[in-house]
């Protein structure tokens, strides 16, 4: 950290997260011209280029995204750390609401874990969100933090650690065709209606929703849902298939339905994701032991 200042350092994340000077400047409170000359400053001091100004859209070199992969844990743990003596200094433990969709296992649970277990007091309450609209609860206040299915695109939410990738599940009636097969192709999906979930962004409908296959057959949709179980009572109600992600499956115990990888779509992913701005000091705690739960 010798001769690094970290104004540059949370200028350039944020710089990453809008790739736009001008808007990276607004979320910081300078002008653009201060995010250029800190990053300008960064990367003098770092030796090499880490902003491509010059490309079709103003991006990261390979140098400074294998930069800002290093950074960002890094940081989140100083952020931790500095945010942990502070609540500490005021008297209180550190309490977090995280919402989750489905049920905490893995790499979360094993951060809920050792969050609690830094001092005594500490406690993440979980919470249920529903499949839509899960950004209510972020922006009314609801839950400090939520773990959601990717993709995340809203410039008031910063999306942390991002775990959990894998082919996307269709999940099927026992008894139909496909439900026998170890997997099945994007163009099989033509072959039963969707059920969707209500309310949820259209980039995030296009991934996890798509209405045709890459050649061109149509996916029909049946009525949308607003939980989990609710879409999976209508599978095996034999109205549709889910697409769903592997880690929010908890209901592989279930004999009436069957769920079946799908090559050809994009990863499933989860993501801890929480509110710009002020938050709950002990977020960025359970933002670092998340972290160190996946390395």
């Amino acid at each position: 950290m010798r001769g690094i200042e970290i104004r540059e350092l949370e200028c350039f994340l944020v710089l990453s997260e809008e790739l736009h000077p001008g808007h990276a400047g607004e979320r910081l409170g300078v002008s653009a011209d201060t995010v250029d000359r800190l990053v300008r400053s960064l990367e003098a001091r770092v030796g090499a280029p880490l902003m491509d100004p010059a490309s079709r859209r103003f991006g990261l070199t390979r140098f400074g995204e294998e930069f800002l992969d290093a950074l960002r844990p890094a940081y989140q743990n100083l952020a931790a750390v500095v945010d942990g003596a502070r609540e500490r200094a005021r008297g209180g433990p550190l309490r977090v609401r995280l919402g989750f969709q489905g049920t905490v296992h893995g790499p979360v649970a094993e951060a809920v874990r050792a969050f609690e277990e830094r001092e005594p007091g500490a406690r993440v309450e979980i919470m249920e969100i529903k499949l839509t609209d899960v950004f209510s609860p972020l922006r009314e206040g609801e839950v400090d933090a939520a773990v959601v299915l990717l993709p995340v695109r809203e410039r008031d939410l910063v999306v942390g650690a991002v775990f959990s990738r894998q082919p996307q599940r269709l999940a099927l009636p026992a008894d139909h065709p496909l439900a026998s097969r170890s997997g099945v192709g994007v163009e099989d999906m033509a072959r039963v209606p969707l059920i969707p979930v209500r309310r949820a962004p259209d980039y995030w409908l296009r991934v996890h929703s798509p209405t045709v296959t890459p050649l061109g057959r149509t996916i029909h949709h049946e009525q949308g849902v607003d939980t989990l179980r609710e879409g999976m009572s209508q599978v095996a109600a034999g109205r549709g298939a889910m697409l769903l992600c592997g880690d929010t499956t908890a209901h592989d115990d279930r004999d009436d339905v069957v769920l079946v990888p799908v090559s050809g779509l994009p990863e499933s992913a989860l993501g801890l994701v929480w509110p710009r701005g002020d938050q709950n000091p002990g977020v960025p705690v359970l933002a670092a032991a998340l972290t160190d739960a996946l390395a």
